[in-house]
């Protein structure tokens, strides 16, 4: 060796010689009581219908939807995230307040069958509900409607209460939503249901999926109500807003793409913060995987580890089953 060549003394390949030791070190851990598992039932349908676009994951009837919420708190999963898709939509999605419908139904049966093994969640949005496929009622000029749908999302709240959900998850990026949903439930008497705020969500390229598992009915996008992608600052924002509104939990939507806003709302909040690891994110390590251009198990795990590392408590994604009963 060159008398020039100096020995290093700090090695901190010393710590990651092994797989033991890597454990022993590690910073950062996913753990099965993290993840969120987000699931979808259609009214309507007498067995299971899987969405192409998303390997895996189907649309449930009632029945396979009590048994997938079983298996998954039997991994030892922590929550569980409803979306519903109606047999009939309107204008004003009064599905989504009928205490018979589908969602409602759903919530209801999801109680039953676990009980308090696991966190009850429901999505409160009005898209899946609509026949124009909006997060919002429409005002004469075919606009979102901000404060008409303040007074839906109110409802909705009530309704997902009543039918026993423990957190409600107000999606639509609506001004003041949750306060109009922190005073309904309140009224209610539901003071003890928790509000899991979409709190920065951003209009992104990575929903498609999503779309095709709640049968979406949107022409258009929605880019006057979510967040525009290059805003950092204005997502500190939006999660001042719902902290000082009455948030429990604060999530940012998606993951993967703004771990950098995950980082400054886990930097921000006094609250847990949450992270969807949307259908995109999912669909692209499903479809590069069943090509074999990457490892799998080793990319789910990876992605997980990202977002929790970048400060994320609570993880939705759709992997949180399998992540729970095999990965973790």
């Amino acid at each position: 060796m060159s008398e020039l060549v100096r020995v290093p003394v700090v090695r901190p390949r010393r710590l990651r010689r092994t797989t033991a030791v890597r454990r022993l070190v590690a910073e950062t851990e996913v753990v099965a009581r993290q993840l969120v598992l987000p699931l979808f039932v259609k009214e309507g349908i007498t067995e299971p219908v899987p969405v192409p676009s998303l390997p895996g994951v189907v649309q449930h009837t009632l029945e396979s939807l009590r048994k997938a919420a079983h298996d998954a708190l039997a991994a030892g999963v922590g929550g569980l995230m409803l979306f519903a898709v109606p047999a009939v939509r309107d204008p004003g999605g009064t599905a989504a307040t009928d205490p018979d419908g589908i969602l409602n139904r759903a919530v209801r049966d999801v109680v039953a069958e676990v009980g308090q093994d696991g966190v009850v969640m429901a999505d409160l949005c009005l898209d899946e509900f609509t026949d124009h496929g909006h997060c919002g009622v429409l005002g004469p000029d075919g606009e979102v409607d901000n404060d008409a749908t303040l007074g839906r999302y109110a409802d909705m709240a009530l309704a997902l209460a009543e039918a026993g959900c423990g957190v409600v998850g107000p999606s639509g990026m609506m001004d003041g939503q949750v306060a109009a949903i922190r005073a309904a439930l309140d009224r209610g008497g539901h003071q003890g249901v928790a509000i899991l705020a979409y709190a920065a969500k951003y209009a992104s390229a990575f929903y498609g999926p999503f779309r095709d598992a709640v049968d979406s009915q949107l022409d258009g996008d929605r880019r006057a109500y979510q967040m525009d992608p290059p805003n950092a600052v204005e997502a500190v924002r939006e999660i001042e807003l719902d902290l000082a509104e009455g948030a429990d939990i604060v999530m940012v939507k998606p993951a993967m793409s703004y771990l950098d806003i995950v980082r400054r709302a886990s930097e921000l909040a006094t609250v847990p913060v949450a992270a969807y690891q949307v259908s995109g994110e999912y669909a692209m390590v499903e479809a590069a995987a069943a090509r074999g251009w990457i490892d799998r198990d080793a990319a789910i795990v990876e992605s997980l580890t990202s977002i929790r590392r970048a400060g994320a408590r609570l993880v939705l994604t759709y992997w949180a089953t399998e992540a729970a009963e095999r990965l973790l």
